[in-house]
């Protein structure tokens, strides 16, 4: 049912963000000299006689590496781009389409009515919503902020009983993929009208 898409891409940047925090943090350190002289003085360069020399004795084959390197970069972050852009929301969804006539539905306003479903639990304080796949495979996205003094199964029992039986009477599917994500905090407190 969820098969958690954006796993992968909060891992994937967390590595990236940890080597770069790593590379950047071991630069700054040496620069304060903080690693022993005579392994990295900091009033050395760090593209020196031995970095050179190596360049030179592997010359030209290690430019073609560099190259490879720098394509793989380029097709790894051309396809996290696209991954982005296809996880977007969609502005329709064709629910219908025989040789009389199609229907359509609004994503926005299919997601938005979903929403104010979920809004109706009485256990949940904000409700947002998207629609995403194909019309042979919907899935709604639903994020919720529900108040963690109330049991959660008020809120499955909302979630199981009336909004996603609605979501699939709405796309008049039998099954719809369904990605719930709640997250709870403290109610605000009743607000006092002074006369």
């Amino acid at each position: 049912m969820n098969r958690k898409p954006g796993r992968g891409n909060r891992w994937g940047l967390a590595v990236v963000g940890l080597v770069l925090a790593i590379l950047g943090g071991s630069a700054l350190a040496r620069g304060l000299g903080a690693f022993p002289q005579n392994w990295a003085p900091s009033r050395t360069t760090i593209v020196d006689a031995n970095v050179t020399g190596f360049v030179a004795r592997t010359s030209p084959w290690i430019w073609w590496l560099v190259a490879l390197a720098g394509l793989i970069l380029v097709a790894v972050g051309l396809r996290w781009l696209i991954a982005q852009w296809h996880r977007e929301g969609r502005r329709t969804l064709c629910l219908h389409d025989t040789p009389t006539g199609v229907t359509d539905v609004s994503a926005k306003g299919m997601a938005r009515a979903v929403a104010d479903d979920a809004e109706t639990g009485r256990s949940v304080l904000r409700a947002d919503a998207r629609l995403l796949g194909s019309r042979a495979d919907p899935e709604v996205r639903l994020r919720m902020t529900a108040d963690e003094s109330a049991p959660l199964g008020d809120l499955t029992r909302h979630l199981t009983r009336v909004v996603l039986p609605n979501v699939r009477d709405a796309l008049d599917r039998d099954h719809v993929r369904a990605v719930a994500r709640v997250s709870l905090e403290p109610p605000s407190p009743p607000q006092r009208v002074v006369h």
